[in-house]
């Protein structure tokens, strides 16, 4: 979790080191402690306390009895982010059929790094409790979502997770460099992604990708939800809808952009 410059030494600047302490919270992080933080950012305790004491009056973090917190004022700001929100605006209103007509989780998400993050996540009292939370984020090779990322993206993006190292998570997790080409092979040729048990024990699922007017695999939609309940090759055509519909959205709206002479 560690923020560091290119010759891996903790940042330097003033601003690099307060963003870094924003960073060190993880996916699960509900709050961390002095400690904590100063090693994650690799910054001396006198200076991370100072820092976090200038980010608790801008208002991006919040002091806690047992240590800080990220604040309410960064998730307003996250919202004012145009792309993130037109995206989860315009998927949400499919993510809804797709969760009216099976009372599974289902996800909206796009690649982050050599992880998969998720923006938007549709659930309800029948669906199967799983670990993923809107912005949170998974290793793209073991998420159906992330694979469809590595499928149909530029060779480079695979040989990045490659590199890093596949680590097992569960019994069935991909961890041969040859067996998850293969796969990404396969999820390319038949267009949709599959996750059975590769990132949580008992969870699968089959994901499809949004495509922009270049056609760029710029998001994906799931379903998940439990092994034993889930027929993935059944909900295949139906998530490949839904991902196919709001492509057709984005192209449209794009092509209304260039018209109107918006970049792109």
């Amino acid at each position: 979790m560690e923020l560091q410059d290119p010759d891996g030494e903790p940042p330097r600047s003033v601003l690099a080191r307060g963003l870094s302490l924003l960073d060190a919270f993880g996916s699960g992080d509900t709050e961390l402690n002095l400690t904590e933080l100063a090693a994650r950012t690799g910054l001396p305790k006198p200076t991370a306390h100072r820092l976090l004491s200038e980010l608790v009056r801008w208002g991006g973090v919040e002091r806690t009895p047992t240590g800080y917190r990220l604040s309410m004022r960064l998730f307003v700001l996250g919202q004012r982010a145009p792309r993130p929100r037109g995206l989860r605006e315009a998927a949400l209103p499919y993510l809804e059929d797709l969760y009216e007509a099976t009372h599974e989780n289902i996800h909206l998400a796009v690649l982050d790094g050599t992880d998969t993050l998720f923006l938007e996540k549709v659930s309800g009292r029948r669906s199967m409790p799983i670990v993923s939370r809107v912005g949170g984020r998974l290793p793209a090779y073991c998420t159906a979502t992330g694979k469809l990322f590595l499928a149909l993206g530029p060779p480079d993006r695979l040989q990045r997770v490659l590199d890093a190292g596949l680590v097992r998570y569960t019994p069935h997790t991909i961890i041969m460099p040859g067996l998850l080409q293969r796969e990404l092979a396969r999820t390319a040729e038949r267009g949709y992604a599959v996750n059975r048990e590769e990132s949580e024990a008992g969870v699968s699922a089959v994901a499809a990708p949004v495509l922009d007017h270049r056609r760029r695999a710029i998001a994906a939609i799931s379903i998940t939800g439990n092994v034993c309940r889930l027929d993935l090759d059944r909900l295949a055509p139906a998530v490949r809808t839904a991902a196919l519909a709001l492509s057709r959205e984005i192209a449209r709206e794009s092509a209304a952009e260039m018209k109107m002479g918006i970049p792109r």
